[in-house]
Parts: structure tokens; C-alpha cells; sequence
């Protein structure tokens, strides 16, 4: 089996981590969605072993995630599951993964909102909101526009160049995630800033709206 490598992964890893071992301190089972090459997994389970590391992608990439599981094994993550986010018709029953280990109580989705279409990260958002139990933590790691405009030169390359190789791809607005999210219970509670002008936001599952506390 080949293990697939993405030099962003390297870069991004450590700075997510900071972040998720205080979002994901008490929690206990954390499904990834959007796993990709199974770098991120075998980087976040053993330094949260507190918690059951559930991995998922579309079938393609299952071999790559399989492979670095092999090759930086450890005891609280699972094999990946099959995930897709539909748009549509496919919108209307989309699968969420039921996994021996019980419900979820977090969700981790990194570099995904720009990637698919906006209805399909609006689809990504509802699916996580209408399965995680009240008090679910929802962290997402990517690029964001704010009021409207990119926060970098970069960012805004990096759009073009989405856009180019796929039309309905490219940095989302962060006003309008917070507000999808929002109508699917799922309330900011931090947003943190990133190398390379990214940032991590940290969504949870209540029924009342949580200040935003931009910049945390």
C-alpha cells in the first residue's frame, strides 16, 4: 500500500494540535470527515489517547489512510470509513457513520469547506449539526474570507487558482459558515488565527448562541 504525503500536512499539524487538545479535552470519540491522506490521524491519536480517533474519506483514498495507519499505528484509531457529503438529491440522505465505538461527541474537518461546493459544505455542516449530541465540539481547520475579502495576497491566489480547476470550489466566507451553522445549532465559541492564513474554528452543539470570540 503507498502512503500518499502532503507537505501541508507537515506544515499545519503541530499549530492544529494546539488547538484541539484543549477543544477536544473532554471528549472521547472524534470523527474526522475528509481524512485525506491519513496524515493528520496518525499525528493527532497517540497524543490524544484519551479519545477514539474515527477516520473517513471517500473509498479512493481509503489505501493511503490505511497505509500510514500501518505505519504509525496506534491503539485509538480506526480504519476509515466510507463518507461522502451529497448535493441534491444525494443531500437528502447522506450517510453518517454509525461505528462500534458509540456516538460521536466531536467532529474535526481540515481543508474541506474549500474544497467541495457550496452546497456541499452547506450539506457538511447540516449532517454534523443534526448528528452531534448537545454539548458536541465541531472544529474546522482552512482558509477564510472575512466581510467579504481575503485576508492575504495569498489567499486570494490560492482562490484563483480553486477556481480554475474547479468553478464551484474556493475560500468560503466565514459570515455566511457561522450563519449556515448556526441554523443546525452549531454556535462559535473560538476562532483562532494560523500560519499561513488559515485559521481553526471551534463550533458547539447547544441551543443557545454562544458569544464569538473572535481571535482567541
Amino acid at each position: 500500500m503507498t502512503r500518499i504525503h502532503a507537505p501541508s500536512c507537515d506544515n499545519n499539524q503541530a499549530p492544529i494540535f494546539e488547538v484541539l487538545q484543549h477543544a477536544f479535552a473532554d471528549r472521547t470519540h472524534v470523527l474526522e470527515i475528509g481524512s485525506g491522506t491519513g496524515q493528520h490521524s496518525v499525528y493527532f491519536a497517540p497524543r490524544l489517547p484519551h479519545l477514539v480517533w474515527q477516520t473517513s474519506e471517500l473509498p479512493v483514498h481509503h489505501a493511503s489512510i490505511v497505509a500510514w495507519h500501518a505505519h504509525m499505528p496506534a491503539p485509538n484509531l480506526r480504519a476509515p470509513v466510507a463518507l461522502e457529503i451529497g448535493e441534491g438529491a444525494a443531500a437528502d440522505t447522506p450517510a453518517w457513520p454509525v461505528t462500534a465505538g458509540g456516538a460521536f461527541d466531536a467532529v474535526f474537518t481540515s481543508n474541506t469547506l474549500h474544497i467541495m461546493s457550496w452546497p456541499r459544505a452547506q450539506q457538511l455542516l447540516a449532517l454534523v449539526g443534526q448528528n452531534l449530541p448537545a454539548g458536541g465540539i465541531f472544529a474546522v481547520y482552512g482558509p477564510f474570507n472575512y466581510g467579504g475579502s481575503f485576508t492575504s495576497e495569498s489567499n486570494r491566489n490560492f482562490d484563483a487558482w480553486l477556481k480554475a480547476r474547479d468553478k464551484d470550489s474556493g475560500i468560503r466566507d466565514f459570515e455566511a459558515v457561522v450563519a449556515v451553522a448556526a441554523q443546525h445549532g452549531l454556535h462559535v465559541q473560538q476562532d483562532h488565527a494560523m500560519p499561513a492564513n488559515n485559521r481553526t474554528l471551534v463550533l458547539a452543539k447547544q441551543g443557545e448562541r454562544l458569544k464569538c470570540q473572535i481571535g482567541l
